[in-house]
């Protein structure tokens, strides 16, 4: 109880204007249909303690892509770390090519132990680029590299998330850049510790149709996220997908993960951002 005293009064000494603002603009309880998050990267200007004040002001208590590092913090403020990374050698270099085998299979070893003590569920991979490989090729690699870490995962309570991202604008060569190819490894693998990251934003860019295929790829999608097309800023009006809709279909499709908004919030005053994030949530929250 005193940290949790101490760490608010840190919060708003260090930014008190975001802080009271948000806390004078507390939402009342959403509706629990939705389990709202919020990705660590696209609030930089806030330190993560100032985060974690802002997201429990707004009414939810979870940030995305936090690392082990980073855990004493959320576990001080009580937010959960909703999607774990640290264990992946980055974007380009991932699961498709055999030469980062070694490295990987020992990164999440180690942190599947570190995530599961820490009493999260999630941890976050990716395929890595292409570089000409077949996407055969890559999917059978992948499959085989994952193989090998699965049954730790699985004893451990651990969920791994590849990652879906669109090749045609932001990370051009990635190869799981389509929901089917991510349905795919999902399935050759068949383990219910192996999952996929939905990224709405990175699906509409490459394919499209995201209502129809969300439902599709239901029994494999273990995590969201959001991001308005095009620029992934803020999931406003302005932007040309329908996320009310998307939303109401996710929720019906019973899914009980999370929800990580993922966008560059508008506004350039630490207010004004609070204000972007709040304004997310609630239209996400069906």
């Amino acid at each position: 109880s005193m940290l949790k005293q101490l760490s608010l009064g840190t919060i708003a000494m260090l930014a008190p204007s975001a802080f009271h603002l948000a806390k004078a603009q507390t939402m009342g309880s959403l509706k629990g249909n939705i389990r709202h998050s919020v990705c660590r990267w696209t609030f930089p200007h806030l330190s993560l303690p100032e985060l974690c004040g802002l997201v429990k002001t707004i009414g939810f208590s979870a940030v995305d892509l936090v690392g082990p590092k980073d855990w004493p913090i959320l576990k001080m403020h009580e937010i959960d770390s909703s999607m774990c990374n640290g264990a992946e050698i980055g974007l380009t270099k991932g699961w498709n090519d055999p030469q980062y085998h070694p490295t990987l299979i020992k990164n999440y070893l180690e942190h599947i132990e570190l995530v599961s003590k820490a009493g999260y569920k999630n941890l976050i991979c990716f395929t890595g680029n292409r570089r000409g490989m077949d996407n055969e090729v890559g999917l059978k690699n992948c499959v085989d590299g994952l193989k090998k870490i699965m049954s730790h995962a699985e004893r451990h309570g651990v969920v791994l998330h590849m990652e879906i991202l669109n090749s045609r604008i932001d990370h051009i060569d990635y190869m799981a850049d389509s929901s089917d190819w991510a349905f795919e490894l999902c399935k050759r693998i068949d383990s219910p510790n192996m999952k996929m990251l939905f990224d709405i934003y990175h699906v509409q860019i490459n394919e499209g149709d995201i209502i129809r295929r969300l439902r599709k790829c239901t029994p494999y999608i273990g995590h969201y996220h959001t991001g308005g097309v095009p620029g992934r800023g803020e999931i406003t009006e302005g932007q040309e997908l329908n996320y009310r809709a998307i939303m109401k279909s996710i929720h019906a499709t019973g899914f009980q993960g999370y929800v990580a908004q993922e966008f560059s919030p508008s506004g350039t005053t630490p207010e004004e951002k609070a204000s972007s994030l709040k304004r997310a949530v609630l239209l996400c929250d069906v």
